[in-house]
């Protein structure tokens, strides 16, 4: 080879390896670290949620709702209604839930809980009231989103559907 060919065939070949090299850096410097351990995060959650559970069967709706953020972003949607902030939420419950029999023995299932990030989950899942008296039992669907702020994770959005 002629040696002017030689210095475009090494020249070529240097531009090459440095692309790689810029590249495969990049892809590797733009990931984060894996530090959010997603089993410990939805063990949580769902600890919140038993908790939930617990409060309601208790008869605190109160406590129930220390779960959900207390601010006006907190959206609960339910039937055709949306309803916006702590307040308008905690209202709702105690309308409709006015006495224990109401209220009944809640029961959360089928749970499925997504970590999206180091501050926010979804939830899906199932609700059951079983109640006596003049009340029948009801049950339903419902998805959360959530968010993890310093007081921990908390109710951001509440999409509940009572099934027919």
């Amino acid at each position: 080879m002629v040696p002017n060919e030689m210095k475009g065939i090494f020249r070529a070949t240097l531009v090459v390896i440095t692309l790689g090299t810029v590249v495969l850096g990049c892809s590797t410097d733009m990931q984060e670290p894996d530090t959010l351990d997603e089993v410990a995060e939805r063990a949580v959650i769902r600890d919140v949620l038993m908790g939930q559970q617990a409060a309601w069967n208790a008869g605190d709706i109160e406590l129930f709702m220390d779960d959900y953020v207390k601010s006006d972003t907190l959206r609960f949607t339910s039937g055709a209604s949306v309803r916006y902030g702590w307040e308008a939420a905690l209202d709702r419950y105690y309308t409709t839930y006015p006495d224990r029999g109401a209220m009944g023995q809640l029961t959360f299932s089928d749970l499925t809980i997504d970590i999206l990030s180091e501050e926010w989950a979804t939830v899906f899942g199932a609700w059951n009231l079983k109640r006596e008296g003049e009340y029948g039992d009801i049950g339903g669907r419902y998805t959360l989103l959530m968010h993890r702020g310093t007081e921990g994770w908390k109710v951001l959005y509440d999409h509940t559907s009572q099934a027919d």
